[in-house]
C-alpha cells in the first residue's frame, strides 16, 4: 500500500519530523511517497526543471503521485494546517480514497475541533503513531 504523506515543508523542524513519520511508515511495511523527498522543495530547486518552472513540475509531480497512492496521511500538526496538504486533501477526498491524519499538537480551532472541512474529509485523525498504523492496516 502506498501511502502520501501531505505535510508542511517550511523549516527543519517540519522537515526533520516528516522525515521520521516516512522512516516510520517504511519500517512497518508501507511504501510512501514523500514530497520533500520524492517531488523536491520548491525553496532550494532550479528555476526550471525538464523545460517547466519549477513550481509547474512539482505540483505535476505531486498529482501523479497522488493518483498513484492508496491512502492520504496529512500530518496536522501546527497552528494552522498547511494550505498544500488541505489542498491534496480535497483532491484525495474527491477521488474516494481513504484519508486520515496524524495529529499530536493539542491546538484547535474552536473548542478542541480543527476546521470542519478538513475534519470531515479524514475518515479518522490519530493522536499516535501506534493509533495510525492500526488504521492503516485496516485499509
Amino acid at each position: 500500500m502506498k501511502v502520501y504523506i501531505a505535510a508542511p515543508l517550511y523549516c527543519e523542524y517540519e522537515l526533520d519530523y516528516n522525515l521520521k513519520i516516512d522512516a516510520f511508515l517504511r519500517e512497518n511495511g508501507f511504501d510512501t511517497y514523500l514530497p520533500q523527498r520524492d517531488g523536491g522543495v520548491v525553496a532550494t530547486m532550479p528555476d526550471t526543471i525538464e523545460g517547466m518552472p519549477k513550481g509547474e513540475y512539482v505540483f505535476k509531480k505531486d498529482l501523479q503521485a497522488m493518483d498513484r497512492s492508496d491512502v492520504f496521511l496529512f500530518l496536522l500538526d501546527g497552528r494552522v494546517p498547511d494550505e498544500g496538504a488541505c489542498v491534496a486533501l480535497g483532491y484525495f477526498y474527491a477521488s474516494g480514497k481513504p484519508c486520515v491524519a496524524l495529529k499530536s499538537d493539542l491546538r484547535s480551532l474552536v473548542d478542541g475541533n480543527d476546521n470542519l472541512m478538513i475534519s470531515m474529509a479524514l475518515k479518522k485523525i490519530c493522536r499516535s503513531r501506534e493509533e495510525l498504523l492500526v488504521f492503516l492496516k485496516d485499509c
